[in-house]
């Protein structure tokens, strides 16, 4: 969904809503700072999420297990690989650096970073969260530098871990990386595969695509033959998700290739890819997809994922 979108849905709810909702989240936030036990807050942020208990005696959907996956898998190579800067050096290293999204820089403040050394296009953004402090600039001569670097710092002050309990975010040393900006020779930015495993198989892809527009999802499995789901936070889901068809990456066997090497390491793992007319980057790998608060469209196949995950 497009940040106008997004807007425009905001701004039709109710000013008493709109309160309610504020101080909903912000009571999360002081939540997130009292609960200190890891299991309890867990329980309790995915009872509200889905309106359910966890029973952690009979887990079965996917999204059940991934709530046990932040809990009880725990491996220290974790933490390099949500780490957006050193895990470029794990890629580098497995496969070839020429499948990695160059660096201009690294900083460990914003207000070290001299914009002038920069080119006109890149991205900008912290190595241990998501969103937060995130700057894509297409041009440099618009670029508003105070504001970047207020965003910067503020993300860079960011607990990704607390909100959602993803246990590898807690040691990554934060710092401010600076990339290289991907875009097509239409000038577009290309879309996002999600390549989800589980036990090392290949399941589902999940594209984002028209990332600029609409935003929009579709899915598809290791065939390139289209799955009726998305899995997606619920907040932006739409009817008219998953109904375009979008043509298959030139570089997907690569794709598969790569992912799976990686993924016979872990339980569960999303390995993300850019296409970029046919030259493959990496994108980066998650442990967690949506913290398993994302929702099955349908609903049904939350549980048809869950059969096929197995935990020790």
């Amino acid at each position: 969904m497009g940040k106008q979108l997004i807007k425009s849905k905001f701004l039709q709810i109710s000013m008493v809503k709109r309160s309610l909702l504020f101080l909903y989240l912000g009571l999360w936030k002081i939540l997130a700072h009292v609960i200190k036990d890891d299991k309890t807050y867990i329980s309790l942020t995915y009872r509200v999420s889905f309106g359910k208990a966890l029973n952690w005696s009979n887990l079965k959907t996917l999204n059940e297990k991934m709530q046990w996956l932040k809990l009880y898998d725990r491996k220290p190579i974790y933490t390099i690989l949500v780490d957006k800067y050193l895990v470029k050096r794990y890629l580098s290293d497995r496969f070839n650096e020429e499948y990695v999204i160059p660096n201009y820089g690294v900083w460990k403040s914003a207000n070290d970073i001299n914009f002038d050394l920069l080119p006109d296009k890149f991205v900008l953004k912290c190595n241990h969260n998501s969103g937060t402090g995130l700057c894509i600039c297409k041009d440099k001569t618009k670029l508003n530098i105070l504001k970047v670097r207020e965003e910067l710092n503020k993300g860079l002050k960011e607990d990704y871990y607390i909100a959602h309990r993803e246990w590898p975010y807690k040691d990554v040393p934060r710092r401010i990386i600076a990339e290289q900006y991907l875009e097509t020779k239409n000038g577009k930015i290309p879309n996002d595969y999600k390549l989800h495993f589980l036990n090392g198989k290949l399941q589902f892809v999940y594209v984002s695509y028209d990332r600029e527009g609409s935003n929009d999802r579709c899915t598809y499995d290791k065939d390139w033959d289209r799955l009726p789901f998305v899995w997606v936070p619920a907040s932006t889901y739409r009817s008219t998700m998953n109904t375009s068809n979008v043509p298959k990456p030139d570089s997907f066997d690569k794709m598969i290739e790569f992912g799976t090497a990686i993924a016979k390491d872990f339980k569960y793992v999303r390995v993300d890819f850019y296409d970029v007319d046919g030259k493959l980057y990496f994108g980066e790998i998650t442990l967690y997809h949506g913290s398993g608060h994302d929702k099955f469209f349908p609903s049904e196949y939350d549980l048809t994922y869950g059969t096929l995950l197995q935990l020790d």
